[in-house]
């Protein structure tokens, strides 16, 4: 399960980057992720916080290679994909939708690759 560990490097680069632009310097980061809508910066900096949280998990779980959490990593993302997918539909704001670009990357880089692994893993007896 190596390079599905590897394929986490792609969360734990994006995540404190875009949790720390929502923390600090929401308006900017809103505009930088093609915001077209005027959003309050109090939960922008909440979701960055939760970026931050997210990337220490991320980190711990690559550095202690906790490979029972590595489908769950796929599963979550594929859950916020959707509800970011219906956000942009429902609000028409293409924050929504590069969010959702950006994420969905993830779900295809560690899903396949992990999928990949597991069907290669040598079968033990029992």
């Amino acid at each position: 399960m190596e390079r599905t560990r590897l394929s986490l490097y792609y969360l734990a680069t994006y995540l404190p980057f875009a949790g720390l632009a929502l923390l600090l310097v929401p308006d900017f980061a809103m505009k930088l992720l093609f915001s077209n809508r005027t959003y309050d910066d109090v939960f922008p900096r909440l979701a960055g916080a939760v970026l931050l949280a997210l990337w220490v998990l991320i980190v711990q779980i690559i550095r202690h290679r906790v490979e029972a959490l590595y489908p769950w990593t796929v599963i979550v993302r594929i859950g916020l994909s959707a509800v970011l997918l219906g956000l942009f539909v429902y609000s028409g704001d293409p924050f929504f939708a590069v969010i959702f670009a950006v994420v969905f990357v993830g779900v295809l880089l560690t899903g396949t690759i992990y999928l990949w692994e597991r069907g290669s893993e040598p079968t033990q007896a029992g």
